[in-house]
């Protein structure tokens, strides 16, 4: 059974990106079309989840370039692979700090000290964690 294609409409239509954006991926080596249609792009369906990886590592703060790298990456490739435990590191801090900030919005949410801001349960969530002796 052979695969439908996708026209470089569709695959932007999916991916909520502009057509631009498949260019240039292409360009930057991210993604490939299988050839035209016609004057437009085609690209096979497993297009959209590379992308949907795209955007993912994209949110994730890395850069094009990092990405790129990361897609051609093998198992040799120590430097990269630290790279990746650097920036796994700075995810585990992101998410640490996302998940405090919503539970003081949480509790925000609910309180009724007056300012919401200096409420003792509200303000704890941000103080620095002591250091161990």
């Amino acid at each position: 059974m052979t695969d439908v294609l996708l026209d470089i409409a569709e695959v932007a239509d999916h991916a909520a990106l502009a057509p631009s954006a498949l260019r240039f991926y292409e360009k930057r080596g991210l993604i490939t079309s299988t050839g035209r249609n016609g004057l437009r792009r085609a690209y096979h369906p497993d297009v959209l989840g590379r992308l949907a990886l795209i955007a993912c590592a994209r949110g994730a703060g890395f850069t094009i370039a990092e990405i790129a790298r990361f897609l051609r990456a093998t198992p040799t490739d120590t430097e990269l692979r630290a790279r990746m435990a650097e920036k796994a590191r700075q995810l585990d801090e992101d998410i640490a700090r996302l998940i405090r900030m919503r539970d003081s919005l949480h509790h925000a949410s609910t309180c009724t000290h007056a300012p919401l801001v200096e409420c003792p349960d509200f303000k704890s969530t941000f103080e620095p964690a002591a250091e161990p002796v």
